[in-house]
């Protein structure tokens, strides 16, 4: 099973980081080991002083599929759910600095947060899926699926052109504007259309 993460997919922060708008879909991955463990408190790695959130839809792959045609990429999945790409800011910038790439920013043990999963169908329309994310009861982040410069069907399609999808497989779509920094004690919780998917504290 393996993370496939998107990067740079909403426009407002590509901007707020000052980053070059991508021409295609910037992926990167993250191994299994990297989920942090239901119940289990996020602790700050000592690698870092720099650790932001970044809040994202989740899409988990039903079956196998490789060159999936965007029509049918609907039938690769059931489920959605909401987490967090825990992101080393201080370490990744080091490591573009230098060309070099993200995997030790990326995916520390613990970077990714996967929350409760839902069904699609229980969504008219899930290119229009509000998401949210609260620190300390502070509105921090909002996403609507309708901003992604990529949608998931094209994500799906994108990502099987170079990495055969398996069941299980998660992939993170992108985080919209308001990422930020997180320190001890924090406490962050996630919503998807108004429903609770994730809670959190930072240790």
């Amino acid at each position: 099973m393996k993370l496939i993460c998107i990067g740079r997919n909403y426009a407002a922060h590509i901007e707020e980081l000052e980053n070059e708008r991508p021409d295609e879909p910037v992926v990167f991955i993250k191994p299994d080991s990297a989920i942090l463990p239901k119940e289990q408190d996020f602790y700050i790695p000592e690698f870092s002083n720099d650790i932001h959130y970044e809040v994202e839809v989740l899409v988990k792959i039903k079956k196998v599929g490789k060159h999936i045609a965007k029509q049918f990429a609907h039938t690769y999945y059931d489920e959605i759910g909401l987490g967090i790409d825990f992101t080393a800011r201080d370490v990744q910038a080091q490591l573009k600095a230098k060309g070099l790439p993200w995997e030790k920013a990326k995916g520390f043990d613990g970077s990714a947060v996967v929350g409760r999963w839902l069904q699609k169908n229980k969504y008219e329309n899930i290119d229009k899926l509000g998401f949210s994310l609260l620190k300390n009861g502070e509105n921090v982040q909002n996403g609507n699926t309708s901003l992604m410069l990529w949608k998931i069907d094209e994500l799906i399609a994108y990502v099987s052109t170079y990495f055969m999808l398996k069941k299980g497989d998660i992939l993170f779509t992108g985080t919209p504007a308001g990422v930020g920094k997180v320190r001890p004690n924090d406490y962050l919780s996630g919503t998807l259309e108004g429903e609770n998917m994730f809670e959190i504290t930072v240790r």
